[in-house]
């Protein structure tokens, strides 16, 4: 009975691990402390199997691309397990600031 417990309680957790555009944009806001996040999902039907996301965070000062794309990706390890396709931008605030005026 144990057993068939743990497996309804995994089922259960694995339903509930929908991921959603806003669910990305609220963990990269919180986790990141992201000055802004924007969060598409372009996958074909809208069926959450690929994200592209544009994350800007004082975090990300100093630290190379490579670095920042760890820092989304360790953020969103278990979401990217649901994932096919994951494309991200990640800019300093001070970026976002020059890339907006241009």
């Amino acid at each position: 009975m144990l057993t068939e417990i743990r497996k309804s309680t995994i089922q259960h957790h694995t339903f509930d691990m929908a991921v959603t555009a806003d669910h990305i944009r609220d963990k990269l806001i919180k986790e990141l402390a992201a000055v802004h996040v924007d969060v598409e999902d372009t996958s074909p039907n809208r069926c959450a199997a690929s994200f592209k996301v544009l994350v800007v965070s004082s975090q990300f000062e100093g630290k190379q691309l490579l670095q920042r794309h760890r820092m989304v990706n360790m953020c969103l390890a278990e979401e990217l397990k649901e994932i096919h396709a994951f494309e991200q931008k990640t800019l300093t605030p001070e970026q976002w600031e020059k890339q907006k005026s241009q």
